[in-house]
């Protein structure tokens, strides 16, 4: 097959320019592994692990694939520092990161080789991690799911790009290899995707959700702040829509008894919370109510995602949502990306016409 070299598959020693993202309850041992195994850079999604569950499901990962992948850690967790010594320990290819990881993080992950990755939704936020060592960035333009801004990828990718010398990875919106060429184009290195990755046969989300997903047309997803108080691009279902319409008062009396729940799944102590949820106070400059609403995150998503229950959960996702008709395996569907961003290359090379010399 033929291949599309660029800085960042030179990087992180893949095959191909294609990243599956890390999202929380999907991006899974099983999912990470097909996607590493087809050439692409899988990411393992921790957030909604106990550093138990990491640890088992890297080992898991590793088992199935002698590829690299990667996991993606929250910056602003109370045990970040020692989920960075487990990738180190577990010798993980690339650490991605849903915010700025410290600068103690990204030198302490470089010093034993492991690449570093944060994801970004600004230039200035590009500049600030690649002074800091990054060796790349995802940038997610607003069309993307979950957590997302207002600015486009068609406008936020060139700003980034203008902004930083690092391999730049473009998501938000991508979902086939004429998506794929056209990030090259810009001067991306390569397409991250995350709801293009969830509809796939290897992705664990119940098959009545997948269904959900693809029955969505382009105007079938939402950006609220009523999930958790930060915009939210999500599908729209009857819960979402309750959400939208209801009072705050409601929404944080509903947020709280979810936040009860994940602490009992997660084992996390009550101190551990408010750790974590002062760090986000400082990291985002949010309100305590916001941070009783994003505690309330995780049991929604794992409502829809992981017990397919679509009346009581929120179902993230990119506005591609309403071009996906298919659930093929990663590798065919990394397969068919490259072959049509390569086709895709070479007829806009077609177009260029260049004056013919004449020798005199």
């Amino acid at each position: 097959m033929t291949r599309l070299k660029t800085a960042f598959t030179e990087l992180v020693g893949v095959e191909h320019p294609v990243v599956q993202t890390g999202m929380g309850w999907v991006a899974g041992p099983r999912l990470v592994a097909a996607t590493s195994n087809a050439g692409g850079l899988g990411i393992l999604a921790s957030a909604t692990m106990t550093y138990a569950e990491l640890d088992a499901a890297i080992a898991k990962t590793k088992a199935a694939t002698d590829r690299p992948f990667g996991v993606n850690i929250r910056a602003d967790a109370s045990d970040a520092a020692e989920r960075v010594e487990l990738l180190i320990r577990q010798n993980v290819r690339v650490a991605s990161f849903a915010l700025a990881p410290r600068p103690e993080l990204i030198a302490t992950l470089k010093d034993a080789g492991v690449v570093v990755i944060p994801s970004i939704g600004a230039a200035k936020h590009a500049r600030k991690v690649a002074g800091w060592g990054a060796d790349a960035v995802i940038v997610q333009g607003g069309e993307g799911g979950g957590h997302t801004g207002p600015v486009a990828t068609t406008l936020l990718l060139p700003s980034v790009l203008d902004a930083v010398d690092i391999p730049v990875v473009a998501a938000g919106g991508f979902f086939d290899g004429r998506g794929l060429a056209a990030a090259l184009s810009y001067g991306a290195a390569g397409v991250a995707m995350g709801t293009r990755f969830l509809l796939t046969q290897e992705s664990t989300v119940p098959d009545e959700v997948k269904d959900r997903y693809l029955a969505s047309g382009l105007d079938g997803t939402v950006v609220s702040t009523r999930v958790d108080g930060m915009p939210h691009r999500v599908l729209r279902t009857p819960l979402v829509e309750s959400l939208e319409s209801s009072s705050r008062a409601r929404g944080f009396l509903h947020a709280a008894r979810n936040a009860s729940k994940f602490k009992k799944m997660t084992g996390m102590s009550v101190s551990t919370m408010l750790r974590d949820g002062r760090a986000m106070r400082h990291g985002k400059d949010l309100s305590w109510a916001q941070v009783l609403m994003a505690a309330n995150t995780p049991m929604l998503l794992k409502a829809g995602l992981v017990e397919g229950n679509t009346q009581a959960g929120v179902l993230a996702s990119g506005q591609v949502v309403g071009m996906l008709d298919d659930l093929p395996t990663c590798a065919e569907l990394i397969e068919a990306i490259v072959a049509e961003a390569i086709a895709s290359i070479d007829r806009v090379a077609g177009l260029v016409e260049r004056p013919t010399r004449v020798v005199r």
